[in-house]
């Protein structure tokens, strides 16, 4: 996996974001002070769970041979006191079953991204230079 590097950027919230040769930017919507020049923190957590998810499908159909033609992951999160919740649809076209259906949707419970975030997390932090 490579190393993600995250600057700060333009703005009050504006970050630049190194993933190897890729840049993104990272930012804050307006209402709380940002410039929205890039999606929220929260909104890049829920980006990784959605594409993992759809990669993870689509890998799986194809693997099959299955007639998946295109995956479509929507997801959206709501801070809650006592929880963060990721409600995710997923759009599945393509001539299956209903069996293969189903059988993908547990596949799509088991992507990585899904299981990192259900699962047991450690950050281990340290301040250099």
């Amino acid at each position: 996996m490579r190393n993600v590097t995250v600057k700060t950027g333009e703005g009050k919230f504006g970050q630049s974001i190194h993933v190897g040769p890729h840049e993104l930017t990272g930012d804050e919507l307006p209402e709380v002070g940002g410039d929205d020049r890039g999606p929220d923190p929260f909104e890049l957590v829920l980006a990784g769970l959605g594409s993992c998810t759809s990669m993870t499908v689509k890998v799986y159909a194809d693997r099959k041979g299955w007639p998946l033609s295109s995956v479509e992951v929507s997801v959206s999160g709501e801070k809650r006191a006592d929880a963060f919740v990721a409600r995710r649809s997923i759009r599945l076209s393509g001539d299956l079953t209903e069996e293969q259906r189903a059988r993908l949707l547990d596949i799509a419970n088991k992507c990585p991204v899904h299981k990192m975030l259900t699962g047991k997390i450690e950050i281990e932090t340290a301040l250099v230079g």
